[in-house]
């Protein structure tokens, strides 16, 4: 166990990167040290850090440490450039996770236009590491926000219920952001409200982020929870033991399809039959407007040792050699079996009686 109160992911300190290896949870603790982008790049590729906030400060705090001490002659602009290319770089290592690439888009943004009046490139790479250490401190105050509104959106959907339980998929807390959570913030608020009676958490196969790292998190914070299989789930909806279902997400499109670890679909559909609300918990960046719908949603593939391996593919093979195999990172869940989208900037509810989301309108008047 982590000695701290808290579960640390990302220690960070100018000039200096250490990841925890979520590879090696719950048995062992360890912390990998991050000097670049190609170091970031592998963490990411590798899942060392995973969750879609926690890559993108990854990424930003990577190239932070890689130019903190850097020896680059070039201009301003060219330096500009560096950096352009540097993050475009880190965002091939996880494409389905927007909160990269918004970050990266918005970094790039900001070097080009800090290029145009600076002196030196020196000035470039200061720009840069100041706004990704800020990165850092605002993920954890949106985490706590998005918990604060989830839970009291929660308890009044579901009647002041002091006795409410719920279920979770992979791993949405500290591990997979700066801190606190998004989903399993929204169940860190409940408990802290005094209103959560128990928090059960899948497995998540087949890199088993659930058994691995929530349950990890959930034990650690001394919340009251139970662990299930993956197939278990509509079992224990249709015994009536939770209320809602809270994940998080990798990418939102306009529409409010959602995009997240494979298997989230499946609770989806089971929780509609079974009258269950079913909530996406995520910051605002994790909203991609320029995606009409989640059919654009590009969905990467991984390695087929996650399946024939055990340990996520890190261990002895358990499938029959010779067996193909289909293994998708992620899915997408339509916007229609979603009850709502809770944000750090608010809860995201349905507009009209066909179930759509205007997420437009929502970003808008929370700017």
């Amino acid at each position: 166990m982590v000695g701290s109160d808290a579960l640390q992911a990302i220690v960070y300190a100018r000039g200096s990167l250490r990841l925890l290896d979520q590879r090696k949870l719950p048995l062992e603790v360890d912390y990998v040290d991050v000097k670049d982008s190609a170091d970031g790049w592998n963490a990411i590729r590798d899942m060392v850090v995973r969750g879609a906030p926690a890559i993108a400060i990854t990424a930003a705090l990577a190239l932070a440490v890689e130019v903190s001490d850097l020896d680059f002659t070039g201009t301003p602009a060219e330096a500009a450039s560096f950096v352009s290319k540097k993050l475009e770089y880190l965002v091939s290592s996880r494409p389905t996770a927007v909160n990269l690439s918004d970050a990266a888009t918005k970094l790039q943004t900001l070097v080009s236009k800090t290029a145009e009046n600076a002196k030196d490139a020196k000035a470039i790479f200061q720009v840069y590491i100041e706004v990704a250490e800020t990165m850092l401190i605002d993920d954890v105050a949106d985490n706590k926000a998005i918990g604060s509104h989830g839970s009291l959106f929660l308890q009044r959907q579901l009647g002041n219920s002091k006795n409410i339980s719920v279920l979770t998929h992979c791993n949405t807390g500290s591990l997979a952001t700066a801190g606190y959570g998004t989903a399993l913030g929204v169940i860190r608020a409940l408990h802290s409200a005094g209103v959560l009676e128990k928090a059960f958490c899948t497995e998540t196969r087949p890199f088993n982020q659930g058994s691995r790292l929530t349950a990890f998190e959930l034990v650690h914070e001394k919340i009251p929870s139970t662990l299930i299989a993956d197939s278990a789930a509509s079992a224990l909806m249709k015994q009536g033991r939770v209320q809602a279902v809270i994940v998080g997400a990798d990418r939102i499109a306009a529409n409010g399809d959602t995009a997240n670890k494979i298997g989230t679909y499946n609770l989806a559909i089971s929780a509609k039959h079974h009258g269950v609300q079913f909530y996406v918990a995520a910051p605002v960046t994790s909203i991609d407007p320029a995606l009409p719908s989640g059919e654009e949603i590009v969905i990467e593939e991984r390695s087929p040792k996650e399946l024939l391996n055990s340990e996520g593919g890190l261990g002895k093979q358990v499938a029959a050699s010779g067996i193909s195999v289909w293994n998708p990172a992620f899915d997408v869940t339509p916007a229609n079996l979603i009850t709502a989208i809770i944000t750090e900037k608010g809860v995201i509810t349905k507009t009209d009686a066909d179930g759509a989301f205007d997420i437009k309108a929502f970003i808008q008047s929370a700017k």
